[in-house]
């Protein structure tokens, strides 16, 4: 039996998925900055570069892409019956891991190379996403435009942070205590 479903019923089903996506994203986004943070005295030791926006900067910029990215999920995953559906949203998923993994490699583990490497991963999986995204919902890879943009500049950004502290920021003692009085 084939049925065709209505306007009402494909936007209900996109503001259903939107609801699950959205929230998803932003909050993956959140978690994945838990695991590393500006905040570290290795951070703040390593030399800045000139196109260093001023740290509020990400947490906008994140903010604002995240729920584009869940926008653009919640399309391709309520675009039900789509030739090239699934293999869009397996490959967002592979992508988004590496998205994710930026934060402890670059942060947490305090490697810029290693960060530069999973940013050059995310900006090629992402242009593979993009690419099965335009398969099924076209509104849906225009929305991830801004993230790629935001991708290739941070890419950049690491690039920048690696020529300007070619040592990886280890002269940084690691035998400093932190005292805090209770």
């Amino acid at each position: 039996m084939n049925v065709i479903a209505s306007r009402s019923q494909l936007r209900a089903s996109f503001f259903r998925w939107g609801l699950f996506t959205v929230p998803l994203i932003v909050l993956l986004g959140f978690v994945a900055g838990q695991l590393g943070s500006p905040n570290t005295l290795w951070f703040q030791s390593l030399v800045k570069p000139d196109i260093y926006p001023p740290p509020a900067a990400f947490g906008i910029v994140w903010s604002i892409l995240y729920v584009m990215i869940g926008i653009a999920l919640a399309l391709v995953c309520s675009s039900w019956g789509a030739r090239g559906r699934g293999i869009a949203i397996g490959l967002f998923a592979l992508h988004f891991i590496f998205n994710l993994a930026w934060t402890p490699v670059f942060f947490g583990n305090q490697n810029i190379e290693g960060g530069l490497i999973v940013l050059a991963i995310v900006v090629v999986t992402l242009l593979a996403v993009i690419a099965a995204f335009w398969r099924v919902r076209r509104l849906a890879a225009l929305l991830l435009l801004p993230y790629l943009a935001w991708a290739s500049f941070a890419t950049l950004l690491n690039y920048e942070f690696l020529q300007a502290n070619p040592d990886g920021g280890q002269d940084v003692p690691n035998n400093s205590v932190q005292r805090i009085q209770l």
